[in-house]
């Protein structure tokens, strides 16, 4: 279970908070003949984000639409939380068929600006 301080951690040292990457959800899938290994499938870009207190989440969604969270509107939203607060779960809703999945990693791409959430689909 990843918590939104292991993200800020995170990206302080993987990409130094640099606010132009773009956030994504990296898909990963276990191989049907290994299901230890896990194969990278695909992403998707991150739309929106929003901290649950009912739940103790920060969910990220993807909706579908042209909007993109980037490293600069999140950090800064991110750093005023209390500390009870950074201990919330790291949650994506891809769709209505994969919601609620739970964030098992990070990455990113330097040539590309993208930082990656990955997730086990």
């Amino acid at each position: 279970m990843k918590v939104i301080i292991d993200l800020i951690e995170d990206i302080r040292e993987s990409i130094a908070n640099a606010e132009e990457y773009e956030l994504m959800a990296g898909l990963l899938r276990e191989e049907k003949t290994d299901p230890s290994k896990l194969i990278y499938v695909g992403e998707a870009y991150l739309n929106l984000f929003r901290l649950d207190d009912e739940s103790r989440q920060l969910v990220f969604k993807i909706d579908g639409s042209n909007r993109r969270v980037t490293i600069g509107e999140l950090i800064p939203q991110l750093l005023i939380l209390d500390m009870d607060k950074m201990m919330y779960e790291l949650r994506i809703d891809v769709n209505t068929q994969y919601n609620d999945m739970e964030i098992i990693g990070f990455g990113k791409n330097e040539e590309m600006k993208r930082y990656l959430l990955f997730i086990r689909m």
